[in-house]
């Protein structure tokens, strides 16, 4: 047999990424940065809150002012002004004396808690029974109790979430450097292969793969580009090849990947100049004839054509091979969440190779139960019926009913 059988595992596979480098950086404004990968670290250049500042209604005070008032033996204060939202307090506050606050309001240099305006009466416009005692600090947010001027943000090589975003808001961040998406050329192969809108003649398929792939892509933080069907003639793959690459970062290759005749992946790869195949056949179910390889400093990787094979490469390599191609600090992380389930089936597996299982969630009492979608890797429907999947791992003979498992989610 050819070398086809000289298999690699995943985590073999994983390594060889290790050579492709992030792309370069480009400036982009806070409002294009969500799902961004930082490329250079972050320091806060300034305290959050910039001031102190109550976080509820009522009256700034000097806490001392209140030691021992009750409903009973309250509190006088003089009530000596308002600072309205947005103002800034410049009037140190002297002992005796209270201003009416709002929420976010800044307090006055002097003051050092807030009393709530429930537990507070005005006897006219100048004078206030307090009947609580608030301690220092009470229903404050003191200026740098968020963030402090200084202080690490954010290390590069990590993804803005939604909340990252509002911070940098905060701070007053406009423009970030970040890694350049990855553009992904999707090329689908095959005779039997026409585009999706296309009326099918007895033995053709329609091009599911570049639709579902490109989601992927767009998932993973890329930016695909589907660059039609390429029929199985060596000079079509050598053509549509060196067409995707000077406009590429990645190309990806829907079908084509196994070692039949008519299969001219590996033929066409090899034809261009320093080009090599760092793997052609992965130690996976489903999924084994995978190619990954270079041309130039351009990966490439070859995923089977059956679509659950297809799509479960793209999530185990494609992914990782995005991140690091996109400046993600942590490869591993690109499989996404996990949640912790019980398996409510025997799921059994062959030594020297990996399964990747779909799984529904189901509710139950403490765990949610894993139920596993068997199926062939032509069906997609599995995948649609199907949360996430469960890695068996290299050397094991399979998993047990009621066996807690990790399962890794699909993304929207």
């Amino acid at each position: 047999m050819k070398d086809f059988f000289k298999l690699k595992t995943i985590s073999e596979v994983l390594a060889r990424l290790g050579r492709f480098a992030a792309l370069e950086p480009e400036s982009v404004p806070l409002s294009q940065a969500h799902g961004r990968i930082l490329a250079e670290d972050l320091v806060a250049a300034e305290d959050l809150p910039q001031f102190h500042r109550t976080v509820v209604d009522g009256f700034a005070v000097q806490a001392q002012d209140t030691f021992g008032a009750s409903p009973g033996t309250p509190a006088l204060l003089q009530v000596v002004g308002e600072i309205g939202m947005g103002e800034a307090a410049a009037q140190p506050l002297r002992l005796g004396e209270t201003v009416r606050i709002a929420t976010g309001g800044m307090l006055p240099p002097g003051a050092d808690a807030v009393v709530m305006i429930e537990y507070t009466q005005e006897l006219d416009s100048h004078s206030l029974e307090v009947f609580r005692t608030v301690a220092p600090l009470e229903n404050v947010l003191q200026q740098g109790e968020d963030v402090r001027a200084g202080v690490p943000l954010f290390p590069a090589g990590v993804r803005l979430r939604p909340q990252d975003i509002g911070l940098l808001a905060a701070l007053g961040v406009t423009q970030l450097k970040v890694y350049r998406r990855p553009r992904v050329a999707i090329i689908s192969t095959g005779d039997e292969i026409v585009p999706f809108e296309s009326p099918l003649r007895p033995g053709q398929m329609r091009d599911s793969n570049a639709y579902a792939l490109a989601a992927q892509v767009e998932s993973a933080g890329g930016e695909p580009c589907r660059r039609g069907i390429v029929p199985d003639q060596l000079n079509a793959w050598q053509e549509q090849l060196a067409a995707a690459l000077p406009e590429s970062d990645l190309i990806l290759l829907s079908g084509g990947s196994s070692v039949g005749t008519r299969d001219w992946s590996i033929a066409a790869i090899q034809s261009f100049p320093e080009s090599q195949i760092l793997v052609h056949g992965v130690a996976v179910s489903p999924g084994k004839p995978t190619i990954l390889a270079v041309i130039g400093n351009k990966p490439l990787l070859g995923l089977p054509g059956h679509p659950a094979s297809a799509m479960i490469i793209m999530e185990v390599i494609g992914r990782p091979l995005l991140a690091r191609l996109g400046g993600l600090k942590s490869v591993e992380a690109s499989w996404g969440q996990t949640i912790t389930a019980r398996l409510s089936r025997n799921l059994a597996s062959s030594l020297g190779r990996e399964d990747f299982v779909r799984v529904r969630l189901r509710s139950a009492a403490d765990l949610p139960w894993a139920d596993p979608i068997l199926g062939k890797s032509g069906l997609i429907s599995t995948l649609v019926k199907a949360d996430g999947w469960v890695q068996i791992p290299l050397h094991t003979e399979g998993l047990e009913k009621g066996e807690i498992v990790e399962v890794h989610l699909f993304r929207p």
